[in-house]
């Protein structure tokens, strides 16, 4: 498996595919948090990252199945799937390698926005003047976010020899489980009767009460139980290929 993991993280970074991605990621929140004026921090006169936090989940429903297009479907395109799968590993081996990878390409896009924690906290007012609580709580929902996503993607893979399918078929399976309960949850049927039940359903309400500071177990188990169900998913999408 940790070979599998090596061999994942140096193919990403093999060509300027891999750089790119990781880039734009601290690039686009970097823009929006310092000069578009209606989200930039320079505008408010608190020092927060709430901007940041709030903008991350929808970047990463385009970054993540972006990292996670080319795991599965790559190796089907490229003739070595058949070889991956002749060899005597275990499915779930493959798919913890391949898994670890994408969610560890992850945290090093996500890495380097710790620079933009220590500028608002030089910032405030007294210097320091931040919710550390609620900025921690944040980043570790977006840790399990993305090992959410990475889970969903990983999936999408193995359906289809298209990376381009994989991408968007990884894309809308994330913003279905990020927003499409939320969406449901204002329909008719559900509005005012079980409508507080169903948006317990969607990431979007989880990832928000991580983001208050208060890091709750049920949160953290929502989290491990979607990435959890689709790499199972994944893993019997690969035998049943091998088989």
């Amino acid at each position: 498996m940790w070979a599998l993991f090596k061999k994942e993280i140096a193919s990403f970074f093999s060509n300027v595919a891999g750089y790119m991605v990781t880039g734009s990621f601290v690039l686009i929140l970097g823009l929006i948090l310092w000069i578009f004026p209606d989200f930039s921090i320079l505008e408010y006169n608190y020092a927060g990252l709430d901007q940041l936090f709030s903008i991350a989940p929808m970047v990463f429903l385009f970054l993540i199945p972006a990292v996670t297009m080319r795991s599965f479907s790559e190796e089907m395109q490229a003739g070595t799937f058949e070889l991956l799968m002749t060899r005597p590993i275990h499915p779930w081996e493959i798919v913890g390698g391949k898994f670890l990878a994408s969610l560890a390409l992850c945290l090093m896009a996500l890495f380097p926005t710790l620079i933009y924690y220590y500028s608002i906290y030089q910032l405030g007012s007294p210097v320091g003047n931040i919710d550390g609580g609620a900025v921690l709580g944040s980043y570790i929902g977006l840790i399990f976010l993305a090992a959410g996503f990475c889970a969903i993607g990983l999936f999408t893979s193995t359906l289809t020899k298209s990376q381009i399918v994989a991408f968007l078929a990884a894309v809308a399976l994330c913003y279905l489980f990020y927003y499409g309960f939320y969406f449901a949850a204002k329909l008719p049927p559900f509005f005012g009767k079980t409508d507080a039940i169903v948006e317990k359903l969607g990431m979007d309400y989880h990832y928000t009460s991580l983001s208050r500071g208060l890091i709750d177990l049920r949160d953290l188990v929502y989290f491990a139980s979607i990435a959890f169900f689709f790499l199972f998913l994944t893993a019997e999408s690969l035998r049943t290929r091998r088989n």
